[in-house]
C-alpha cells in the first residue's frame, strides 16, 4: 500500500458484523486490533456463553465514545442463526416437553429438514433439539445483563445444507481451537432447513428484539423477497403515515415544544413493537432494486446495509454489488469483516472494505471513516 494515502485508523472503525468467538485462540488479540469496536455475533448452542465471556471481558460499558479503551472493544449479539435453526422445537407441536424422546426426535427433524430424511440413523445423529422458549428466555437474560447488547446473527438462508454427522472417531480429532458446533471439514448432507421452519425461529427471535428495542443482525442468502416479506410481516399495520406538506409544517413548527415537553431529549420513551427499531441486513446480496423496498418512508425500522470484503468483494457479482453500493443513501451503509479470525488479518479486511466503499461513493477517505463511523453508531444504539 506504499502510494495509498495512510489508513486513518485513529477516527475510529467500526466493524458491524465478525465472528471472533469461532475461532477462540484469537480473542487475545482483540485488544491489540486498529479497529475501534467489534459487533460479535453469537449463531448456536455452542457460543452464547462465549459471546458473553468476550463481553465481560471487553465490552462497551457505555455509548460515550470518551470512555472507551482498548479493553472496551466488543458489543455482543446474541441469536440463532438460520443454518442451526432446525436444532430448535416449537412446544406448541410438542407440548411441555423439554427433552424430546428418539421419536419425537426423529418427528421434528422429519418436519424441520427438506427433502424429509428417511434415514434413522442419520436423524438420530443429529443434535438433540432445544425448545426455542428455552432459547429465547436465555437471550431475553443476556439482553438484559448487556444493556448495550444486540439480537445477532439471524436470518433465511435457502442455499445451505445441514453437515453430516461425525464419523466415526472424526469428532475425537477435531481442532480445539475452534468453538464446537460448525461445519469443521463435515461433509454437506442433501437435507436444507425448510423455510417455514426457518420463519418460526426468525420472527421469535425479531418479536424479542421489538420488545426489547434492540437493533438486529440479520443474514439473506438467496432468499432476498421471502426475507423482506418475513421483516414486513413483523411491521405489518405498524407503518409510518406518509404526512403531507402541510402536516411536516406543522411538525416543524411543534417540534421544539415537544422536544422541551420530553425532558430536551427529542425522544419519547419507547413501547415495546413487534419489529426491531434497527436491522442491518448484513453482507447485503440482494439487487439494488430490492434496496428500494427496504427505504420505504412507511417503514417504522430504520434500516441499514452492511458489506464486506470476503462475501461481497470475492465473487463474480462484484457489478451488482457496486450497483448496491451507489443505491444505499450515505447514512445507511455499514461495513464489516465477517471474519473468525480477529487480529491483523480482520483489521485488513476492514481496511479493504472502506476503500473500496468510499471508492464507490465517491467520498475522501477521512470523510468515509467518519461517516461509516456515525452510522454504525446510529445503527447500534439508536439516535443518540
Amino acid at each position: 500500500m506504499g502510494d495509498k494515502k495512510p489508513f486513518p485508523w485513529d477516527l475510529g472503525v467500526f466493524d458491524a458484523h465478525c465472528h471472533p468467538t469461532d475461532n477462540i485462540a484469537n480473542i487475545s488479540s482483540i485488544p491489540d486490533m486498529h479497529a475501534k469496536i467489534l459487533t460479535i455475533m453469537a449463531t448456536r448452542a455452542q457460543d452464547q456463553e462465549l459471546v458473553a465471556e468476550t463481553a465481560d471481558k471487553l465490552g462497551v460499558k457505555t455509548k460515550s465514545d470518551q470512555d472507551w479503551s482498548s479493553q472496551q472493544k466488543v458489543i455482543p449479539c446474541f441469536g440463532w442463526h438460520p443454518w442451526f435453526s432446525h436444532q430448535m422445537f416449537d412446544e406448541q407441536v410438542y407440548p411441555d416437553t423439554k427433552t424430546l424422546t428418539p421419536e419425537q426426535k426423529i418427528a421434528h427433524y422429519h418436519s424441520a429438514l427438506t427433502p424429509s430424511p428417511t434415514d434413522r440413523d442419520f436423524l438420530l445423529a443429529l443434535p438433540d433439539p432445544r425448545p426455542l422458549s428455552v432459547f429465547l428466555a436465555e437471550t431475553r437474560a443476556y439482553l438484559e445483563k448487556y444493556p448495550l447488547a444486540l439480537i445477532g446473527e439471524v436470518g433465511l438462508d435457502k442455499q445451505f445444507r445441514i453437515p453430516e454427522a461425525w464419523l466415526p472417531g472424526q469428532d475425537t480429532e477435531r481442532d480445539e481451537t475452534t468453538t464446537p458446533g460448525g461445519r469443521e471439514g463435515r461433509s454437506l448432507s442433501p437435507y436444507r432447513v425448510s423455510m417455514s421452519h426457518q420463519k418460526k425461529v426468525l420472527l421469535a427471535q425479531l418479536h424479542l428484539a421489538g420488545e426489547l428495542g434492540r437493533a438486529t443482525s440479520v443474514h439473506g442468502v438467496q432468499a432476498h423477497g421471502v426475507l423482506f416479506n418475513t421483516l414486513q410481516e413483523t411491521w405489518k399495520g405498524h407503518e409510518r403515515k406518509v404526512p403531507s406538506k402541510r402536516e411536516r409544517k406543522k411538525h416543524e413548527a411543534t417540534n421544539s415544544i415537544s422536544m422541551e415537553a420530553n425532558n430536551q431529549t427529542g425522544e419519547e420513551e419507547r413501547k415495546p413493537t413487534p419489529y426491531p427499531p434497527r436491522i442491518c441486513l448484513h453482507s447485503y446480496s440482494g439487487p439494488p432494486e430490492t434496496i428500494k423496498q427496504y427505504l420505504d418512508s412507511r417503514i417504522p425500522a430504520k434500516i441499514f446495509f452492511s458489506f464486506s470484503s470476503v462475501i461481497n468483494f470475492s465473487h463474480a457479482g462484484v457489478a451488482k454489488t457496486e450497483s448496491a453500493v451507489a443505491a444505499v443513501p450515505e447514512d445507511r451503509i455499514l461495513i464489516e469483516s465477517d471474519l473468525d479470525n480477529a487480529g491483523e488479518r480482520m483489521d485488513g479486511y476492514l481496511e479493504e472494505i472502506v476503500r473500496k466503499l468510499c471508492e464507490i461513493k465517491g467520498w475522501g477517505l477521512e470523510d468515509g471513516v467518519k461517516q461509516l463511523a456515525a452510522n454504525w453508531k446510529s445503527f447500534v444504539f439508536g439516535d443518540v
